[in-house]
């Protein structure tokens, strides 16, 4: 059999296979949650109220739901884009406009991202302005979407675009080994953004105000000096604009790190609860999850950019997924589309890996929080943040097991009672 028919053929069944799994999975889900919506946990049942416990069933069923059109669309679209001829129609419509070169690949890049933002447009829009409203956590506002959406356009361009025309240039100039000048070209940019983004492109986004609160800047302040954490600033933003959902993160790199506290955190929980989610999120600095995270991620795109390189070179590769390479033409960003399109595919059947090793860290991360601040206050902290972001204490254990980056309440808040 040809290559390009058994290349089509593997990725049909790969699609095909995905698309059950996720539907298994999501069913689970969904009949796991609703059989247990009408009895709160004996072990919450202190905590959490039934009313709050089914409007957290409620919403991950919705969810589980709206997920169940997402991916059966998003399979449509990848069938369309590929075996059904889509990308190859878009590649020659902007060859037979602006012939081949730099301008009409990157004239693919931008036409088929703008394409696939407006397919997942509507269902985005309901997601934010009907689900998430329907729950009340939506705040944001059409003008606001509006201003947001224009401010990402924006910046992909003046980002995204450069970066895809120097990749797009040296897989045409660098010879064989272009894909290990590709890849460090993306670390360096990936290692700059983090730099970059909080100081200059968040702030376009949101508002971040000083920590304002003596007491509780004590309290982070001598947490962060016990464990050896240096920030450049300790900043409240208005997440509340957009969400009634609360976090606390970490971000920036080197002298650009800071703690940012979402103001739905900072309203909900004590300075002593604030103070324990602090430390979980310290507890990742002190076992290094952050930089083994990305170490792993700069390894896993050696490997793709090399296997890109590789694939780039084989026209079956591009014929097996509906696309008619050139002859006279460039083919360097159908290769990079094909790839980005495909690697997902793939991917999501190692992602339980990925998930357990996340769960993991996250456990380790809560035991070094009760070494630095009450067990208590990080437990009732957690139980806060489940109840008010509606997340079910009782998900399907095969879904957890496939998808959840965080452990489930039940077995987090048991780790926590033994660490204690």
């Amino acid at each position: 059999m040809h290559s390009a028919s058994i290349l089509s053929l593997v990725f049909a069944a790969a699609l095909l296979c995905g698309l059950v799994v996720k539907f298994w999975l999501a069913t689970r889900q969904v009949r796991y949650v609703a059989a247990h919506r009408d009895a709160v946990p004996a072990r919450f049942r202190e905590f959490v109220s039934l009313a709050a416990h089914q409007k957290a069933a409620a919403y991950t069923i919705a969810k589980s739901r709206i997920g169940l059109v997402d991916v059966a669309f998003n399979a449509a679209v990848l069938l369309g884009w590929t075996l059904l001829g889509g990308l190859d129609a878009l590649n020659q419509a902007l060859l037979a406009w602006l012939g081949p070169g730099m301008l009409q690949q990157l004239a693919l890049i931008a036409a088929f991202t703008a394409v696939g933002g407006l397919l997942e447009l509507p269902l985005s829009l309901y997601q934010t302005f009907v689900l998430e409203q329907r729950f009340g956590f939506n705040k944001m506002t059409w003008k606001l979407w509006l201003a947001d959406a224009a401010k990402g356009t924006v910046l992909g361009a003046l980002i995204g675009l450069p970066i895809a025309a120097l990749v797009l240039w040296l897989m045409g100039a660098a010879g064989t080994l272009w894909w290990l000048w590709a890849w460090g070209v993306w670390t360096a940019f990936n290692l700059l953004l983090l730099v970059v983004y909080p100081m200059f492109i968040a702030p376009l986004f949101n508002k971040f105000q000083p920590l304002e609160d003596e007491t509780l800047k004590a309290r982070v302040t001598e947490l962060m000096r016990r464990c050896g954490f240096a920030a450049k600033g300790l900043f409240v933003m208005d997440g509340s604009k957009r969400s009634a959902h609360g976090n606390a993160y970490f971000t920036g790199f080197g002298a650009a790190k800071r703690v940012v506290f979402y103001d739905t955190l900072l309203a909900k929980l004590s300075p002593d609860e604030v103070g324990a989610v602090l430390a979980h999120e310290l507890g990742h600095f002190k076992h290094k999850h952050i930089t083994k995270r990305i170490v792993l991620m700069f390894a896993v795109m050696l490997a793709g950019f090399a296997l890109l390189g590789w694939l780039a070179t084989r026209s079956w590769f591009y014929q097996g997924l509906g696309v008619q390479p050139g002859i006279a033409a460039p083919n360097d960003a159908l290769a990079l589309l094909l790839f980005a399109m495909v690697v997902p595919l793939f991917s999501f059947f190692v992602s339980p890996l990925l998930a357990q090793l996340s769960r993991r860290h996250e456990f380790e991360a809560d035991a070094f929080a009760v070494t630095q601040t009450s067990g208590r206050d990080l437990e009732t902290a957690l139980l806060k943040l489940y109840e008010d972001n509606a997340s079910t204490l009782t998900p399907d254990p095969v879904y957890v097991k496939f998808y959840y980056s965080h452990p489930p309440a039940s077995e987090r808040l048991a780790r926590l009672g033994a660490a204690a």
